[in-house]
């Protein structure tokens, strides 16, 4: 196996080729989507939470949408999980 194609069987997998621990998700999220993964977190629905960021709860739906493939988790119950910045 080449080089090229060991490289594109790791990227298949997912492997990124680092060693030691990987960059932190949360700096990936844009402000707005740490905001909402906050209050998803505390227990927030959709509707409470565009209510206190003056955002639709469709929007905030978008935000977890585009926020939970970034954290590596697939449920609003994972988010308590996470060390979240104050």
């Amino acid at each position: 196996m080449s080089t090229g194609t060991a490289a594109q069987a790791l990227r298949a997998t997912g492997a990124t080729g680092a060693t030691g621990p990987g960059p932190d998700p949360v700096a990936e999220l844009t402000p707005q989507e740490l905001q909402v993964v906050r209050l998803a977190a505390a227990g927030l629905s959709n509707r409470d939470i565009g209510a206190q960021l003056f955002l639709s709860p469709r929007t905030v739906g978008h935000h977890l949408y585009k926020a939970f493939p970034k954290l590596g988790v697939a449920s609003r119950a994972q988010l308590v999980r996470l060390d979240l910045p104050a």
